[in-house]
């Protein structure tokens, strides 16, 4: 289950980047749509990535259950927000209506960048933190990891809004990259048998 989990996260990100990529480079309404998917998706397969994390490093009941309120306030708020861009926002867009850029995923200041940002940044920050607190001694890799990523995810989040917006890049360094690298640590341990 554990190695299953770990490739699919693996994936899962390696998808995620590439529709960034792809929408960067392209500029194209399919692209925004596969990126936008991407992100939707992304938040249930955080919160799978976590609870393997959890059973299999040991994490303390409270410590889970926190984790778990968390990444649900990141999978209703990053899901709310990118379905409204994707059926209403472009909709209307589309259509010819003027929308102003404050309520455009992709323009900051904006109402749906700032939902996301607070899903992705403030949220999973504070989950990767109960991962961090709540395992066992030992696992020093896994509590190390999680602190860094924890840090980057709520310094992208604060440092955006109270010093500079390109500051939130350091998010998707804890949320992508470091959960990659966890991933690729889990695919190293058999089940139930964590290195110390």
């Amino acid at each position: 289950m554990y190695k299953k989990t770990a490739i699919v996260g693996i994936v899962a990100y390696i998808i995620y980047f590439a529709a960034v990529l792809s929408f960067l480079i392209t500029k194209t309404e399919t692209a925004l749509t596969i990126w936008e998917l991407s992100t939707i998706i992304g938040g249930p397969l955080q919160l799978l990535v976590f609870l393997v994390l959890s059973d299999m490093l040991g994490i303390a009941r409270l410590w889970e259950s926190a984790m778990k309120i968390f990444m649900a306030c990141c999978c209703a708020l990053t899901g709310a927000a990118h379905i409204v861009n994707i059926t209403v926002t472009r909709q209307l867009i589309r259509e010819g209506v003027s929308v102003p850029e404050y309520f455009q995923i992709g323009f900051y200041p904006s109402v749906e960048m700032e939902i996301d940002s607070l899903a992705w940044g403030f949220f999973v920050g504070l989950a990767f933190f109960c991962i961090a607190f709540g395992m066992k001694e030992g696992n020093k890799f896994f509590k190390i990891m999680s602190v860094i990523c924890g840090i980057l995810c709520l310094a992208g989040f604060f440092g955006r809004e109270f010093i500079n917006e390109n500051l939130w890049y350091l998010a998707p360094c804890g949320y992508g990259f470091g959960s990659i690298i966890l991933c690729i640590k889990m695919l190293g341990n058999q089940e139930k048998e964590i290195s110390e």
